[in-house]
C-alpha cells in the first residue's frame, strides 16, 4: 500500500500526502523528511478514535512525476484494510470477532491495531471478506 507525498523545499523542506487531509510532516532535510514521511503516514492511518473512521485508498499511480510514494507499514496496512473491509460490510468489531471465531472482541481489536497476524488468521480474514488482499499489504 502506498500512499503520495508532495515535497516543497525552502529553509525547512516539508511534505504532505495527496491523499490523506492533514498528513504532512518536515524534516532539517531531504533525508529526515523521508524518514519522517513514513512515521507520519504510518501514525495517520493507525485506528483513530473512532473505529468507524475509513481513510482514502491510495492513487493508483500518482500521474504527477514529482509525488513522493510512501509505503505503509504492512502491519499498519493489514489493520487498515480489516478495518475498511469490515465496515464496508456493515459489521461490528464484536461481530467480526464473533465471525472470526474470536473468543473476545478484544482479541479482534487487536487486529485493528499493528498486527502481525498468524497464517491462520489470515485465512479466517480472507474467508469472511474475500475481498481482502495480501497484495495491496505488500505492496504488490
Amino acid at each position: 500500500m502506498t500512499y503520495h507525498f508532495r515535497i516543497y523545499d525552502g529553509a525547512i523542506p516539508w511534505a504532505e500526502c495527496v491523499e490523506l487531509k492533514g498528513c504532512s510532516t518536515q524534516g532539517r532535510n531531504r533525508l529526515e523528511l523521508k524518514r519522517n514521511m513514513k512515521e507520519a503516514l504510518d501514525l495517520y492511518l493507525e485506528e483513530p478514535d473512532a473505529s468507524t473512521v475509513v481513510f482514502p485508498q491510495p492513487l493508483a499511480k500518482a500521474a504527477d512525476r514529482k509525488l513522493v510514494p510512501v509505503e505503509v507499514d504492512p502491519a499498519v496496512a493489514f489493520a487498515l484494510q480489516l478495518r475498511q473491509l469490515r465496515i464496508a460490510n456493515r459489521l461490528t468489531q464484536k461481530e467480526a470477532a464473533k465471525r472470526l471465531g474470536m473468543k473476545s472482541v478484544f482479541s479482534y481489536q487487536r487486529l485493528e491495531k499493528r498486527s502481525n497476524p498468524s497464517l491462520a488468521t489470515l485465512r479466517k480474514v480472507k474467508g469472511l471478506f474475500p475481498g481482502f488482499s495480501l497484495d495491496l499489504i505488500l505492496g504488490g
